[in-house]
């Protein structure tokens, strides 16, 4: 008997830290710059007749 080794779950683990990695970037990303894109959609609806 060959002994084959199994690595469908390996690839299956692969994908999920690069998704896990991403989602962390993404929430690192929207937090640094999250209070900056406030400020500028407050100064915008200010700017904009009857939307502050």
């Amino acid at each position: 008997m060959i002994y084959l080794p199994q690595e469908d779950g390996q690839g299956l683990v692969e994908y999920g830290l690069i998704l896990v990695l991403v989602a962390i970037v993404v929430v690192i990303v929207l937090s640094l710059i999250g209070t900056q894109l406030s400020q500028v959609f407050s100064k915008v609806a200010d700017s904009v007749p009857g939307g502050g």
